[in-house]
């Protein structure tokens, strides 16, 4: 394993580790859904429409057509 992670290392990576809710747990969907009935769509619109604007960010030139030459 050591000599993978440093293979990866050398080529510019490194190894990132998420932990997430177990949405396998009935608890745990359950929680997930009374914080989703506590949402206020108008929130979510607003958080939406930002994470759009500035995700045409990430799209090449050569795809907007705003090619500056």
């Amino acid at each position: 394993m050591k000599m993978m992670r440093d293979r990866r290392r050398r080529r510019g990576l490194r190894e990132l580790r998420l932990v997430v809710p177990d949405t396998r747990l009935r608890s745990v969907r359950r929680r997930l859904a009374a914080q989703v009935s506590r949402l206020v769509p108008s929130d979510e619109d607003e958080a939406l429409n930002w994470i759009e604007a500035v995700s045409e960010f990430d799209i090449p030139e050569h795809l907007t057509g705003n090619e500056t030459r």
